[in-house]
């Protein structure tokens, strides 16, 4: 009872009180120290970080560290940091390696600059790290990858360069990761294997999707690689992935797409988009033996022959891009029927009887002379 009653007090003192263990007082006051005053408004939350005047973990706050941190309970740990987008400009300091108990770390949408520094592998509690629309520059630390407890990384919208680590599939524990619209180079590592969402869009990214970097996900939802320099063919396996959901590869340079029928009829493909890449051949028939696709975008390619039949006959199907390609023929004609389900677009191919009146028309088809170059022959017979 004696010893019940002496920690229920020491809780409490310490949950009134704040025991913050100096390592983490020393973070974060490092922390603040590397980032310019003159872009920390009087409002923000690091404004209200006075070392002087209160312990950071301390209950209730009032006046100081009002926000920005969340502390262990029992005041002792910070857990994590989650700051304003307030504009702050400065570099990561490496002693934020010191908050070993940190889960969270968030400093989206400001101004920081600089390199991540390889000290960040410290954080082995580590579970979100959010480093987007900031200014962060040089390759992604290996370090990065021996995080085992980090299942969400966002490092879009900076100015990283190189390549991916090699190492990145240690990263067992992720589940979402955004490292769109960078600087980034090289192949497709080897992916973490628990990955729900991939999104490396916009970044400058080259050579083949081969199979061995996606091998092991079976859980992968979805796939955003579009607006980067992919090559080569895309393997059927791709489309077979079992949780594949949505993917995004347009504005690269792919020249070729395999698709075979998906095992059994069954596919929660709803969405894919192959636009303006440098796919040559007729348009995949199999697409419109996936149950649930509801969006196929193949728009600014190199198709040429017919548009498959199969696709009029696919109720599910509610948006078609095939503009800006070398199809010819007849559309089908349950495209443009008063009960008509799809939209998107037709224009700009070698179709002929396209009616003038039907949006699926615009913009018109492509002149005569354009098409007979690029058949070499009459296209329309």
């Amino acid at each position: 009872m004696f010893n019940t009653l002496c920690y229920l007090l020491l809780l409490h003192f310490s949950l009134s009180q704040g025991l913050t263990f100096p390592q983490d007082i020393s973070a974060l006051k490092a922390f603040k120290a590397s980032i310019k005053p003159t872009s920390i408004p009087s409002w923000s939350c690091l404004a209200s970080w006075d070392f002087a005047a209160a312990d950071p973990c301390a209950l209730p706050r009032r006046t100081h560290f009002t926000c920005g941190i969340i502390c262990s309970i029992d005041s002792t740990r910070v857990t994590q940091i989650t700051l304003d987008p307030a504009g702050y400009s400065g570099q990561l300091t490496p002693l934020l390696s010191q908050l070993t108990q940190l889960t969270i770390l968030d400093l989206s949408d400001n101004s920081f600059f600089g390199s991540i520094p390889s000290s960040i592998s410290s954080l082995r509690s580590l579970q979100t790290l959010i480093l987007k629309s900031n200014s962060f520059s040089g390759s992604i630390p290996d370090s990065v990858t021996t995080l085992k407890s980090l299942e969400s990384l966002d490092i879009s919208h900076n100015s990283l360069s190189g390549p991916l680590p090699k190492t990145l599939n240690l990263l067992s524990g992720l589940r979402r990761l955004d490292l769109s619209y960078n600087q980034l180079t090289g192949f497709l590592p080897k992916l973490p294997y628990n990955l729900l969402e991939l999104a490396l869009k916009g970044n400058s990214l080259s050579g083949y999707i081969s199979k061995s970097s996606f091998d092991g996900l079976t859980q992968l939802e979805v796939v955003e690689l579009s607006e980067n320099s992919f090559t080569g063919t895309l393997g059927a396996w791709f489309f077979l992935l079992p949780a594949l959901q949505q993917a995004d590869l347009a504005n690269n340079s792919l020249t070729r797409v395999e698709i075979s029928k998906p095992s059994g009829g069954n596919s929660d493909l709803v969405a894919i988009d192959l636009g303006f890449n440098h796919i040559e051949g007729n348009a995949p028939t199999d697409f419109a033996n996936y149950p649930q696709l509801s969006s196929l975008t193949l728009r600014y390619n190199r198709l040429r022959g017919p548009i498959p039949l199969e696709y009029s006959k696919k109720k599910s199907l509610r948006r078609l891009f095939l503009d800006g390609n070398f199809l010819i023929g007849r559309p089908p004609s349950e495209f443009f029927g008063g009960d008509t389900w799809v939209s998107g677009s037709l224009g700009n191919n070698c179709l002929v009887g396209c009616p003038g009146s039907s949006q699926l028309c615009s913009p018109s088809q492509k002149p005569y002379d354009v098409c007979k170059r690029a058949y070499g022959r009459e296209p329309m017979a």
